[in-house]
């Protein structure tokens, strides 16, 4: 059992399913001009792992090492495809009617938002139609959350993006500007609910302290 030519195969094969899961990712995306490039390197590494493993396709051990450099790739890949957060996603806001504040806040943050009437089961709704970048949809959904509790909301990948309002004035640095402040207030409430609990204890030790009865001394009656 050669070490180095297993360490070979596992990373080989680790390599090809970060680029076959990458150059996937840009397909469904619509990076037409890249996802073809990345292709070529693909092609390339997964037919030298695969010569490779077939010299020793006799021997288990080899095959389960290119299993192994198969498994951690699609992990790897997933966490950069979760890294890059490439495109757009689109989310959509169902709140109230009565709740008409929301969509200018969203608006003064930076975002572009368009009103719909909507009906459910309790009455009219209003929907918002929210396109932000993928790397932002983690900040948009906090900043709903502050601004509107009991919205509700679900999100999708926007495959295709062309002209309107969108994609010509999405604000990223008033976006920028909404995430510093979700962490500022994020980090006021955690301070403020710790001085809280150190009053209490504050408090309750104190009335303890009132409670207990002074004591005599007998020496100098």
């Amino acid at each position: 059992m050669d070490w180095i030519i297993l360490l070979q195969i596992f990373t080989i094969n680790l390599v090809y399913i970060v680029i076959n899961t990458l150059r996937l990712l840009l397909t469904m995306k619509g990076y037409r001009r890249i996802a073809p490039l990345i292709s070529i390197a693909e092609v390339v590494v997964y037919t030298t792992g695969l010569s490779l493993v077939m010299q020793y396709i006799s021997q288990p051990i080899y095959l389960m090492v290119y299993a192994l450099g198969f498994g951690v790739g699609i992990y790897i890949g997933i966490l950069l495809e979760d890294r890059l957060a490439l495109g757009y996603s689109v989310i959509q806001v169902f709140t109230s009617k009565t709740d008409v504040h929301l969509p200018q806040q969203l608006r003064a943050l930076g975002y572009g938002v368009t009103e719909q009437p909507g009906y459910g089961r309790d009455g009219e709704r209003t929907v918002l139609t929210i396109l932000t970048p993928r790397k932002n949809e983690t900040t948009l959904s906090k900043t709903i959350d502050e601004l509107s509790e009991k919205a509700f909301y679900i999100s999708y990948s926007a495959k295709y993006v062309n002209g309107g309002f969108w994609t010509k004035r999405i604000n990223k640095t008033q976006i920028e500007e909404s995430e510093t402040l979700i962490r500022d207030h994020e980090l006021e409430k955690t301070v403020e609910e710790e001085l809280a609990l150190h009053s209490d204890e504050f408090q309750t030790q104190r009335a303890d302290h009132d409670q207990v009865e002074p004591t005599v001394d007998n020496s100098e009656k």
